[in-house]
């Protein structure tokens, strides 16, 4: 067990990647992470929706907990989402997260998921979210051990 990204788009960026390899070293199974990058579509809108859910969906076992990343989707608070990635993670379920590409995803994986989970009203550029994620995370396993990272 562990926890899957599954990110449309280009690899990360270093000051990504330094980001992500800081917090990613203080994860311990089944909060681990492993990151899957997904190329994006060359088509436009629609077009690269589907095809890029395609993509996405072909990845994603049935017996998968899904949590779809979009502003739209519900916001969570930090022990919230302890408790939303615990829940499947205790179940011996596998977590996978998924951040759409530039267009977002059609309805397949929307109708998919288990959770769509929103980060902020805000939408924010894919390499950023990753680093967010990967906090976030990291803070959800700590909040669910008692260990001292997130402050009340």
């Amino acid at each position: 067990m562990s926890i899957r990204v599954l990110a449309v788009g280009k690899k990360h960026e270093s000051w990504v990647s330094e980001g992500i390899d800081r917090y990613s070293k203080r994860l311990k199974k089944p909060w681990d992470l492993d990151y899957q990058l997904i190329p994006h579509s060359s088509r436009q809108e629609q077009a690269a929706r589907e095809e890029e859910s395609a993509r996405l969906l072909a990845k994603i076992k049935p017996d998968e907990f899904l949590v779809l990343l979009d502003e739209r989707g519900k916001m969570l608070s930090s022990p919230g989402l302890a408790t939303a990635l615990r829940k499947p993670l205790d179940a011996g379920k596998h977590v996978t997260i998924v951040i759409g590409g530039a267009y977002g995803v059609d309805a397949s994986v929307h109708q998919r998921a288990n959770l769509v989970w929103s980060l902020s009203e805000l939408v924010f550029p894919h390499q950023l979210v990753r680093l967010m994620l990967t906090e976030q995370v990291y803070r959800a396993q700590e909040i669910s051990a008692g260990g001292s990272y997130h402050h009340v």
